[in-house]
């Protein structure tokens, strides 16, 4: 078995057992993960450096809250990570976290109905433990699941959303390695071109370099998901520009791909400055972090589909909005 082939088994290991309704849950990730593990997730949970702070934190909440927790993978791959010259393995996991909403998570009011937490994780595993996570998830998609909707002004659709169009995102097998470098080479290239926002082409034909026609955008609660260049361009890259400057270089901690699908996450990616309205919310004019996972899936010589998870909770609250504890504490009152 291949190292990656390897790095695959042991993600789904921990996933078999985690996802048990009869997991002790602090056991399997100190079983799984290594004594030094980091894990990093959205706001308002940030690093954690231990698997039973994880286990207590994240993962024993989420389980009391969602009832009868399933995972409905949509995506899952491997590969060595660019950032670090390929040398660290990386399994990718993408999809929903479903289950009964029974009891409150985080001042989110349960429904007693089926609730669809998104979610994407990044994993480092070496030696057959996964020594780092990025755990990154749609806290608002789920809030408007119960109702609560944090975000007046979305540009695009708000909707659950579905995995590749061509219902081929599962990699658990090998898969030829060229194909792999040709998705990576393309995400880079697509960076290259739309990372800095200097282009002298017009916003759609500066897409056009590295995007279908019909792209597909899915993109987080409060902003939405989006279809074909014009309207992606209209409905969120064009507003997201405009409200913005004094944007960093990005950066990301791990950039990978396997077969048509590859991705990246940071922390943050990059930062800008809020100088107009955005999200139906004023301008600041404050540096703020954007924490994203992104995920992509190749047709050919172009992206044709993104699926992406910014901590806004996080971004909003570096500029004064805390819309969690604002949540928080009126479900107190």
């Amino acid at each position: 078995m291949s190292d990656l082939q390897a790095a695959k088994q042991a993600v789904l290991d921990y996933y078999q057992q985690l996802d048990s309704p009869y997991a002790d849950i602090e056991e399997t990730l100190s079983q799984h993960c290594a004594d030094s593990y980091i894990w990093r997730g959205f706001h308002p949970f940030g690093e954690l450096f231990d698997p039973k702070q994880v286990a207590q934190k994240f993962w024993r909440p989420l389980k009391q809250s969602l009832k009868a927790l399933q995972r409905r993978q949509d995506i899952f791959f491997a590969g060595r990570n660019r950032i670090q010259d390929g040398e660290a393995n990386w399994v990718v996991s993408m999809g929903h976290l479903m289950g009964l909403f029974d009891a409150p998570f985080l001042g989110i009011p349960p429904t007693g109905k089926i609730a669809m937490l998104r979610y994407c994780e990044f994993h480092r595993v070496k030696s057959g433990k996964i020594v780092e996570t990025a755990m990154y998830f749609d806290l608002p998609h789920l809030m408007a699941q119960a109702g609560v909707t944090l975000f007046a002004n979305q540009t695009a659709a708000q909707l659950v959303q579905p995995g590749p169009a061509t219902h081929d995102g599962l990699l658990y097998g090998p898969v030829p390695e060229q194909d792999g470098k040709d998705t990576l080479a393309l995400i880079n290239r697509m960076i290259s071109d739309l990372g800095q926002w200097d282009s002298e082409l017009s916003l759609e034909d500066e897409l056009r370099q590295t995007w279908a026609e019909d792209m597909l955008w899915w993109g987080p609660t409060g902003i939405g998901a989006t279809y074909t260049i014009p309207r992606y361009a209209l409905q969120h890259s064009g507003p997201f520009r405009a409200a913005f400057s004094d944007r960093s270089k990005t950066t990301h901690i791990a950039r990978l791909a396997e077969g048509n699908f590859g991705g990246f996450f940071g922390w943050p990616n990059f930062s800008a400055r809020l100088t107009g309205d955005f999200m139906g919310l004023p301008a600041t004019n404050d540096i703020g972090e954007f924490r994203v996972i992104d995920i992509y899936r190749r047709e050919g010589d172009k992206l044709a589909e993104n699926w992406i998870f910014i901590d806004l909770l996080h971004f909003w609250k570096c500029q004064g909005f805390d819309f969690l504890a604002q949540l928080q504490n009126g479900a107190e009152a």
